[in-house]
């Protein structure tokens, strides 16, 4: 089945197929079933020169010749129907496809092809099927004008680039998952280069839990960990102020109850001073989550005139144990970030110009690092981020566009809805609903797609899936995809490292690509593991440091 061949009456001729340099002989098989999503071919799994060819393999894609159009088709699977292989003569294949869209020639002589997803002529019995042309292949990955950006290669062809539409992927949230050790962290980076690159107007907030995206992106990004973090306790909302008390556990109602009651009491203590100690609340009352500064003094001095009153006798033990939570979190030194005397005063402006980059003096990027903060006080911290996020988009009126990654996104968005702080799933749930009419993007990333919130991953309308070999996982991922390119999933547990399937309103069509390879030092995490030789005898670690900061 290598031949040489005319072109069929009435077929286009196009540039490619008039350069003197290409060979027209061509790998050729002959369709022997379609059922409307699939085909078969028949074909030989011998070249011309009789040496066994690579171009039916799976993963590939080849076309089938209809004349006006040629069906563009995805190899799934390939086999012989005898499972019997023959050293003497050739050896007759069986090729499956799943049939992805066809392409035209452009109305103009030279004009590039023109990819349509869905099929309006199929495949007749009989059809030659050939390894794909590369201007095809480009046609098939085609944007159409949409701005994009350039991440990689495609894995069938690497002489061809790998775009993304960058608007459509970050505007409509993008999720990145992938098994550990993949390279997903790297994807992130190159990811975030491209972008800051493509859309000088964004501003990116990463939540970071293992300290690794600074150094990966270092023109680019401020650093904020706990110790250089400015949160003022009175810009958390109440539940985010009770999750801090309580260290992660089960709150008590009563003592919640009281907090409800004399919160917003201290914050009119604080802007009437002379209106005396115990102020309750009037017309115009401020609420427990309204972001006005109060101080702990003056909260500590409300449950203490509350538990001098004649009528709250029984309350005492509540009292007594809400201003010991109160004192003990105030007296913390891990959460001074929240704490600290300087923050009392009216900083809300400073605070969000900081976390935001407004301005940005030339670095969009910050990187807020949680390795060393108390595990306790994450959830609070990112739920006060991810509602400050939406909030700042919203009110600027379209002016500022932000995007909040979140690695390892199942921490804060479990699809246990009994687990994870019901606070930031809310936030980061409404940035994936309503966040892209404001200019508030979303990217997900995780190695664990099973056990993220099923809400927040159907909000995302671009994936980059890339290794993946829990099945769970995987079922997941397939639920996302189009039927059409479900085959092309076949491949999540045997991709190779940098690689991934991306799907969805950022690229053209389902393309299995390559990232390009980032420099070592612009790698997530190179710099910290070659920041200091490892210690062989320990005669040289610091102990005291690390009890100063264990403190």
């Amino acid at each position: 089945m290598f031949v040489e061949r005319e072109a069929s009456v009435g077929e286009p001729i196009s540039q490619e197929r008039r350069n003197a340099l290409q060979s027209d002989k061509r790998i050729l098989g002959n369709v022997v079933q379609c059922d409307g999503a699939r085909a078969t071919i028949s074909a030989y799994a011998e070249d011309a020169d009789g040496t066994v060819t690579g171009q039916w393999t799976v993963g590939k894609m080849i076309s089938i010749n209809l004349g006006a159009t040629r069906t563009v088709g995805l190899v799934y699977e390939i086999g012989k129907s005898d499972r019997a292989w023959s050293n003497e003569g050739q050896n007759p294949i069986e090729v499956s496809i799943e049939l992805i869209g066809e392409v035209r020639d452009g109305a103009e002589p030279g004009a590039k092809p023109v990819f349509d997803r869905g099929i309006t002529a199929y495949p007749h019995i009989g059809a030659i099927a050939h390894r794909i042309r590369s201007r095809d292949l480009q046609a098939v990955y085609d944007l159409a004008g949409r701005h994009s950006v350039t991440i990689g290669t495609l894995s069938q062809d690497e002489s061809i680039d790998a775009n993304i539409a960058i608007d459509d992927t970050l505007a409509r949230h993008f999720a990145i998952v992938g098994t550990t050790g993949v390279g997903k962290s790297t994807a992130v980076s190159l990811l975030l280069r491209k972008s800051i690159e493509a859309r000088p107007d964004l501003r990116v907030l990463i939540l970071d839990p293992h300290n690794e995206f600074a150094a990966s992106l270092p023109e680019y990004c401020v650093k904020v960990d706990s110790k250089t973090l400015d949160l003022p306790f009175w810009m958390f909302r109440l539940e985010e102020f009770a999750e801090v008390l309580f260290r992660g556990r089960e709150t008590v109602p009563e003592e919640v109850d009281v907090l409800r009651d004399l919160i917003p009491a201290a914050k009119n203590l604080y802007r009437n001073p002379s209106s005396g100690t115990y102020v309750r609340r009037g017309s115009d009352a401020l609420t427990a989550d309204t972001p006005v500064p109060y101080r702990i003094a003056d909260l500590i001095k409300q449950i203490d005139e509350r538990m001098g009153l004649l009528e709250s006798k029984n309350d005492r033990p509540v009292l007594k144990s809400l201003k010991t939570r109160i004192e003990s979190a105030a007296a913390d030194p891990r959460y001074r970030f929240m704490f600290n005397s300087r923050l009392i005063e009216d900083t809300i402006h400073e605070t969000i110009g900081n976390i935001f980059r407004v301005p940005n003096h030339g670095r969009p990027v910050t990187c807020f690092e949680m390795a060393g903060m108390p595990s306790e006080v994450v959830n609070s911290v990112c739920s006060v981020l991810a509602r400050l996020a939406f909030d700042l988009a919203l009110w600027s009126e379209g002016r500022l566009r932000l995007l909040l990654l979140c690695e390892e996104a199942h921490r804060y968005m479990p699809a246990d809805p009994r687990l994870g702080f019901a606070p930031t799933r809310h936030a980061l749930s409404r940035i994936a609903k309503e966040g892209r009419k404001y200019g508030c993007y979303l990217g997900v990333v995780t190695q664990r797609p099973g056990e993220l919130d099923p809400t927040i991953l159907s909000q995302c309308s671009t994936f980059f899936a890339m290794r993946l070999a829990n099945e769970q996982d995987q079922a997941i991922i397939r639920s996302a995809i189009a039927d059409s390119s479900a085959s092309t999933l076949a491949f999540l547990s045997s991709m190779g490292q940098r690689e991934a399937i991306a799907f969805g309103e950022g690229v053209a069509t389902t393309m299995r690509l390559k990232f390009e390879k980032l420099a070592q030092e612009f790698i997530p995490g190179t710099a910290k593991r070659e920041q200091v030789e490892p210690s062989v005898d320990g005669s040289d670690v610091d102990l005291a440091m690390i009890v100063e900061r264990l403190r």
